[in-house]
């Protein structure tokens, strides 16, 4: 079990998702803006079937890396959404239609975005058991 900090935590979340092929994965830093949490992770699935893996993916990866399961869990009855709250991290995987929809990066347009390049140095000094 790893301690962590909440950006280490974002960026590790990030990289597994996008190491299961989780397209358009987005950290936003809504730390400065928000209590709900320090950030958020985005990711779009191409199918129902890819965002239920994902998730899937995301929850035991994380827990073999950091011992911890999400705070909370929901899931739209679709399939098409899944948020994994791990308190000061919010992943949320959503078929790309949704995503597209609901537009979450535009709403929180104003928080900082953690650039594909700088999450993925940080995953790599890291040995996550992707």
């Amino acid at each position: 079990m790893k301690e962590h900090d909440s950006r280490e935590f974002a960026c590790v979340a990030a990289g597994v998702l996008d190491k299961k092929l989780g397209d358009d994965v987005d950290i936003l830093n809504i730390s400065n803006i928000s209590v709900i949490a320090d950030y958020f992770v985005i990711c779009s699935a191409n199918s129902p079937t890819h965002a239920r893996t994902l998730a899937s993916y995301a929850r035991e990866t994380v827990k073999k890396f950091y011992g911890i399961l999400p705070q909370k869990e929901e899931a739209d009855l679709r399939n098409r959404w899944y948020l994994l709250d791990y308190g000061d991290v919010v992943v949320h995987i959503m078929h790309r239609e949704e995503r597209a929809y609901y537009a979450i990066e535009k709403f929180w347009n104003h928080a900082c975005r953690i650039k594909y390049r700088e999450w993925q140095d940080e995953i790599e000094k890291l040995e996550v058991p992707y």
